[in-house]
């Protein structure tokens, strides 16, 4: 059978790009190893939010005092949490697999490798077809990264994977590395009862965010009850009666560490094998596939979208670049974009940030200019009694472009595209703090971290040196 474009991977990267070349009036095969959907909707994003979203409900019951409210008896089912999550999961696998079929696209659930540049071969349950595409578009993902520690492979020791398949909170976890999913996944058990040590190789939590929030998210931290060990290498995990002993390198010698669960979260690596990817000629390294802004890899059309390529691995990232590659199959002239891509960590509170961090730009030697303004002297996170946090703005000290936004806070993955879309079209801050916000809410936290560039900030204490 011949198509004009073949996705291989039905995850937002695969399964948007597939719909877009469909729009333009292609016939489409979309080829899918597991689930509709991908990482981000069957094991990553959609589930994870949906477990926070009822760790955030738990918690705000036990705080309902503060608000003048009593609640006695109260509990949690976790199995019927859990059952939520799948719920939530499948109810979206099921709009996907609608709009996929709305498209007239064609779905094969299998195995894909490239047995020649336009020819692909599909392992189903019923044996093996091949398919002939014009344009390929490979969009496999990624998986959870291993660690070369002796005693990964003990059933105490999961992934986020088999994190988002328990039925009982464990007593205790050690989470080794502290970026996004270790974070996200130690509020949402914290909030559960779980005792939660995490342990980072590197000298700092978060690396990848703004020294100014990480500070702050430290102390928050220690505030939940969350210990932190950062600087420290995990060097051995033994199994023990009642859960396993882990062993690590600090700064202040060996240190053993005795849990029920191992949490492994130090990061994620691109799906490359069993792609036939040298079959094809495809460039590609241990990061991933290698590709040009329009999203083609070194064998002209073919592509390679979203974690497969090793930039970026973010749910939104991988749909825009789907529909650059679609775009490009079907012969149009489109340029991938990664100047304003934000970045959200759902914790409580949330972390989101674009553009540069202050130490990015100092690596840069860009001269900036930055300001911060505090969640606590919000009108609309004092009444809603989520005070923690800050908007940092950093722009160039000689224009006041918009360099970078990081944000701290309640509804950071929102308030961030105000930042998003200021670097993205080259604004100011003053086209930001001259822009009327709405009171009271929290997006005049933006605003005044705004005015903070280029004058004082009116809801700010003005400190006086003393003489």
């Amino acid at each position: 059978m011949n198509f004009d474009v073949a996705v291989i991977g039905g995850g937002p990267g695969g399964y948007v790009a597939a719909i877009r070349a469909a729009q333009l009036g292609g016939k489409v095969l979309l080829v899918e190893k597991e689930n509709m959907g991908g990482v981000c909707l069957n094991r990553g994003c959609i589930p994870t939010k949906t477990l926070l979203k009822s760790a955030e409900k738990w918690e705000e019951l036990q705080r309902c005092a503060e608000f003048g409210l009593r609640a006695e008896n109260t509990g949690f089912d976790f199995v019927a949490i859990m059952e939520r999550k799948n719920k939530v999961v499948a109810g979206l696998r099921g709009g996907i697999e609608q709009l996929v079929k709305s498209n007239d696209i064609t779905v094969v659930y299998g195995a894909a490798a490239l047995i020649a540049p336009n020819l692909l071969e599909v392992t189903t349950d019923s044996g093996t077809e091949t398919f002939n595409a014009n344009k390929v578009i490979i969009a496999t993902g990624s998986v959870p990264s291993s660690i070369p520690v002796p005693g990964r492979e003990l059933p105490a020791v999961i992934t986020s994977d088999e994190l988002l398949e328990l039925t009982q909170v464990p007593k205790s976890m050690l989470v080794i590395g502290a970026g996004v999913v270790g974070i996200e996944f130690s509020f949402i058990m914290k909030a559960f009862g779980c005792e939660v040590t995490i342990v980072e190789m590197l000298p700092t939590i978060l690396p990848m965010v703004d020294s100014d929030l990480v500070k702050r998210m430290g102390l928050i931290l220690r505030k939940q009850g969350i210990k932190t060990l950062a600087g420290a290498k995990v060097t051995a995990i033994e199994e023990v009666q009642g859960g396993v002993l882990v062993k690590a390198d600090t700064a202040k010698g060996a240190q053993e560490f005795t849990v029920e669960k191992v949490l492994l979260a130090a990061g994620r690596r691109a799906v490359t094998e069993g792609l036939g990817l040298d079959v094809a000629g495809i460039e590609y390294d241990r990061t991933g596939i290698k590709v040009n802004t329009h999203m083609e890899t070194s064998v002209p059309g073919i592509y390679a979208i979203g974690d497969v390529t090793g930039q970026s691995m973010l749910a939104h990232t991988a749909s825009t670049a789907g529909i650059v590659a679609a775009e490009n199959a079907m012969g149009l002239d489109s340029v991938m974009d990664y100047s304003a891509i934000p970045s959200c960590i759902f914790t409580t509170p949330e972390i989101a940030m674009v553009g540069l961090t202050e130490e990015e730009a100092t690596a840069e030697q860009l001269e900036i200019k930055s300001s911060k303004f505090n969640f606590a002297a919000n009108g609309k996170a004092v009444s809603m009694g989520e005070t923690d946090g800050l908007v940092k703005i950093i722009t160039d000290a000689a224009t006041g472009k918009m360099l970078g936004m990081h944000i701290l806070g309640p509804h950071a993955s929102d308030l961030i595209m105000e930042g998003t879309l200021a670097i993205r079209n080259r604004l100011t801050a003053k086209d930001i703090a001259h822009t009327i916000h709405p009171h009271p809410t929290l997006s005049e936290t933006v605003m005044e971290s705004a005015h903070g560039i280029y004058g004082d900030i009116i809801h700010q204490v003005k400190l006086k040196l003393r003489k």
